[in-house]
């Protein structure tokens, strides 16, 4: 049999359809919560309870909510018992005062009107999203001012806080998935689709990433950059950058990055700080299609994972200190972060063996732990 609580439950789960009805102002039909005629407890008393909680809950004891009909039915343990048979709400009225929705749905009422209003085109997002219209119910003035501007300069050119409407300097990117997903919808013909970052997506102007690099060639740093070899730039300019380079270091973790700073000059060489995952800030660069590269990461599972993505773009990518000489000579039992990759990774017969090895222990050396005498004897031998 149906408890209190489960009839609460399924009203809940119906308060969704029933707001969708609103916006497709189709008038409220009976709503029927389904419920069990079954009863399989022997206890009388506990199912005298179950039926008191339920009838308590009722239109009849309240005055709104749920109305009950009973059938005498037969069953295993108490023998003829009268037993809820339909559970319903006869008016929009019982099933709202029964969720304590009433203020709610008039808010949301006010805020459909308005958004159609605006932008008829934004209803079928309304009738798939009706939650999202409550969630954001204390919002929608300051949304419908960025699409009305938006729709009136589809591609602003702008960086978000200097946009010239009357809200708060932080408003979008504090709003930025709600607004995303109505500005799909509304400038369908102007978006950048190749993109899913906001500020490129909608053409506006952003902070790019920065490419953090180290000459290691003192010719180059004098001649290009007035002595300076230690440079970041946004990664538009790095995409264009044109030094005569032969060599490049592609190093994972910022303190390796400073560690390069003792190494040994090299000639027509750079060292760049990759971030991890974010080496895709360098797919852009096609001029590294054109020298001899090389990554450097942790000896662990993520290490290799980021080459393998690195090799995404750079197929001639080489790893460097990420074999397994290097790693029992350092390894100190340091324990890895686990990994949740299946696919196939794009590695060479040595360095899927040695991944293997690691994902079953969960190992791993950090490139931070590689002495820099190592370094040294076995820089760019492969």
């Amino acid at each position: 049999m149906i408890t209190a609580q489960e009839i609460r439950n399924k009203t809940d789960k119906k308060y969704i359809s029933f707001l969708q009805s609103v916006v497709e102002q189709r008038p409220f039909e009976k709503l029927v919560i389904r419920g069990d005629k079954s009863y399989t407890k022997s206890s009388l008393p506990e199912f005298e309870k179950e039926i008191q909680q339920i009838v308590s809950q009722s239109k009849e004891k309240k005055g709104f909510g749920y109305t009950l009909e009973f059938q005498l039915v037969k069953t295993k343990f108490l023998a003829s018992q009268n037993l809820p048979i339909s559970i319903y709400f006869d008016t929009e009225k019982d099933f709202l005062k029964f969720l304590d929705k009433e203020l709610e749905l008039e808010l949301f009422k006010s805020d459909v009107e308005k958004i159609i209003n605006a932008f008829p085109e934004l209803k079928e997002w309304i009738i798939k999203n009706p939650l999202r219209v409550i969630a954001n119910q204390t919002e929608w003035d300051n949304i419908l001012k960025v699409c009305q501007y938006f729709k009136q300069n589809p591609k602003p050119n702008l960086y978000i806080r200097e946009l010239p409407i009357k809200i708060h300097t932080k408003f979008i990117e504090k709003n930025k998935g709600v607004i995303r997903e109505l500005l799909d919808i509304l400038l369908t013909e102007h978006i950048n689709s190749d993109s899913k970052e906001f500020e490129k997506r909608f053409h506006l102007k952003f902070s790019e990433p920065l490419i953090r690099f180290k000459i290691l060639d003192k010719e180059i740093s004098q001649k290009y950059f007035s002595g300076i070899d230690d440079i970041a730039i946004p990664v538009s300019q790095f995409e264009t950058l044109n030094l005569p380079i032969k060599r490049v270091l592609v190093v994972e973790n910022k303190t390796t990055l400073y560690t390069t700073l003792t190494l040994p000059k090299m000639d027509e060489t750079i060292a760049i700080f990759g971030s991890g995952f974010s080496v895709y800030n360098l797919k852009g660069a096609q001029w590294l299609i054109n020298v001899e590269l090389f990554y450097w990461g942790d000896i662990d599972v993520q290490g290799f994972e980021i080459l393998s993505q690195f090799r995404s773009y750079f197929k001639h990518a080489q790893s460097l200190l990420m074999d397994k000489t290097t790693f029992e000579k350092f390894f100190e039992n340091d324990s890895g972060t686990p990994t949740n990759v299946s696919t196939k990774l794009n590695l060479t017969d040595g360095e899927q063996q040695l991944y293997d090895i690691l994902r079953v222990n969960n190992w791993r050396l950090e490139q931070e732990k590689i002495p820099l005498f190592w370094i040294n004897e076995n820089l760019f031998i492969r």
